[in-house]
């Protein structure tokens, strides 16, 4: 899916997440094809200015790594084209512009649950060969992300994972389970707040909240074989976290229309004892204004037992096939994750960085001192499932989870209708 004014000094900063992952309705994907061939094969030494595409550059980290690219190479000059901070509409506009063949979308960010769809329709460019990108510094489940049918097709730019949010002024020590966290909700009470949030509005960040308390309980939603495998005790008793909580008052009842700013905004208004929520917050909850500013810790999400598991995020940078000037769309793609470049993102812009070395780099820890939480989370992430027909399989997650948050389903109903749904998506069915 996907983000800022430097740490230090801090500066007011008005951001949304662009790490928001796609959502939208179920399709089918179309396979390779003779002229997809022809466009991948096609244009592999052009040079020339090209454009970049990506959500809105709200923490202007975009215009920066651009002009310093432009200054470089005035003969290759680098246009970014501005998409608004929607996630939906961002894919949206991506796909318009594909499925027009539009030459001018040269590189373009795409989430990580994007990647295989669009892959699979033939849109990205492989890397490989005089494309290859070299990923040995990289992150594991980044290149994974990046990654479809054992090929490369886009570079990782940024990762992500959840992180607990919490009043450290009220609880010291951060719950390592869900029941404890549970069990600290009375703190809430007394402080007149609410206790949880995490993003519960129908859309992708549904998606993303329900997979994380299902892998969180010992559950899948997918199993080994890419088959649902919703209608398990585990899963059931992940969403049945979620439904309870939020029945009984400890998940606040507006929480039902959060998304990433809602529910960063009440945390950082002093609303929430807790909240689940990506990296990018650190900047805004450290920022003026900020009525937490020196009251909160970071910590892993909590699980069944102990950590638990939060869902991957991130952004990763492809080439259309389109594209007229490949060798010079590679090159960038090279510039965007280079360590230099990566430190920024992290620095200016609280982006996950896909190189493992910036995660104990004390300088950058120094920085950004949540970075070590931040790497237990990833490395205990698991991706949300890698499918071409994504669109369908997140529907049926949100659909049924959001009614069984809201108490419209009993939580096996919702299983069972999520089940039903997941097996038509993952056929390819509309």
């Amino acid at each position: 899916m996907g983000k800022r004014k430097k740490i230090v000094p801090l500066a007011a900063v008005s951001a949304l997440a662009l790490f928001l992952a796609a959502c939208g309705g179920g399709g089918s994907s179309s396979g390779g094809g003779q002229q997809q061939n022809s466009d991948a094969a096609a244009n592999m030494e052009g040079r020339g200015p090209i454009t970049y595409v990506q959500g809105k550059d709200n923490s202007n980290v975009v215009a920066p790594m651009i002009a310093k690219w432009n200054a470089m190479r005035p003969n290759e000059k680098v246009t970014f084209k501005e998409q608004s901070d929607n996630a939906d509409q961002q894919r949206d506009d991506l796909v318009k512009n594909f499925q027009v063949k539009n030459p001018n979308y040269d590189v373009v960010s795409v989430d990580v649950v994007w990647t295989a769809e669009f892959a699979a329709k033939g849109w990205l460019q492989p890397l490989k060969d005089s494309l290859a990108l070299d990923t040995s510094k990289m992150i594991p489940s980044t290149v994974k992300a990046a990654t479809y049918n054992n090929t490369l097709f886009a570079a990782p730019q940024s990762s992500d994972g959840g992180i607990l949010w919490y009043r450290k002024d009220l609880v010291p020590t951060p719950p390592k389970t869900w029941d404890e966290m549970m069990g600290m909700c009375s703190v809430a009470k007394k402080n007149n707040i609410g206790c949880y949030a995490g993003q519960f509005a129908k859309y992708e960040g549904l998606t993303v909240n329900t997979a994380e308390a299902i892998n969180s309980a010992g559950g899948k939603i997918l199993d080994d074989q890419g088959k649902p495998a919703v209608n398990s005790p585990e899963a059931q008793q992940g969403l049945q976290n979620l439904a309870d909580a939020y029945k009984n008052g400890n998940i606040p009842k507006e929480a039902i229309t959060f998304q990433e700013e809602q529910s960063r905004a009440a945390f950082q208004d002093g609303k929430l004892l807790f909240l689940r929520n990506w990296p990018y917050v650190y900047n805004l909850l450290k920022g003026q204004g900020s009525k937490v500013a020196d009251k909160f810790g970071m910590a892993p999400l909590p699980g069944k037992d102990g950590t638990g598991a939060s869902a991957l995020g991130g952004h990763s940078s492809a080439i259309s096939v389109y594209s007229k000037n490949k060798a010079t769309a590679k090159d960038f793609l090279t510039f965007v994750t280079s360590e230099e470049q990566q430190r920024a993102f992290a620095v200016n812009g609280s982006l996950a960085p896909v190189l493992a070395s910036l995660y104990s780099d004390a300088a950058t820890v120094k920085e950004l001192p949540y970075l070590p939480v931040l790497k237990t989370s990833i490395d205990n992430a698991v991706p949300r499932p890698v499918t071409p027909f994504y669109p369908a399989v997140t529907k049926a997650i949100q659909d049924n989870a959001y009614a069984a948050i809201k108490g419209e389903k009993d939580v096996n109903t919702a299983l069972d209708d999520m089940n039903k749904a997941l097996t038509a998506a993952t056929a390819g069915s509309q």
